[in-house]
């Protein structure tokens, strides 16, 4: 493997490996195909809050970064985050929807003339 096929990988688990705090349990994986250049993570299942960040922005950073290496290299590179196992998350389509502002009676849509409208009369 040349000096630049290792490169992604090898940069992803460097910065992975001072973000959390477990970081013997990180593993990358490369994987090269028609579409361009996968590399796969795997962390402790404590260590996925601060992989994944704040609504995504850690791992968002992480992907523009791949990104930015593979542009260098003329290549696509992408990164994909293994779920670990015994996660308890719950499936996207089975998620609770998000709830109503009261429990009596549930949000009505409104327009944004009826809502500028319930201001003025307070």
């Amino acid at each position: 493997m040349t000096e630049a096929t290792k490169t992604d990988a090898e940069f992803i688990e460097q910065i992975v490996k001072v973000l959390v705090d477990n970081p013997d349990a990180v593993k990358v994986e490369r994987k090269v195909d028609e579409m361009g250049v996968l590399v796969s993570l795997d962390v402790d299942p404590s260590d996925m809050g601060i992989v994944i960040g704040r609504e995504g922005q850690t791992a968002k950073a992480l992907r523009t970064l791949l990104r930015v290496i593979g542009a260098k290299n003329n290549a696509r590179v992408n990164l994909k985050i293994n779920e670990p196992e015994g996660s308890e998350r719950a499936p996207r389509s089975e998620a609770p929807a998000t709830e109503a502002p009261t429990a009596e009676a549930p949000a009505e849509k409104k327009s944004i003339d009826e809502v500028v409208e319930d201001i003025e009369k307070m």
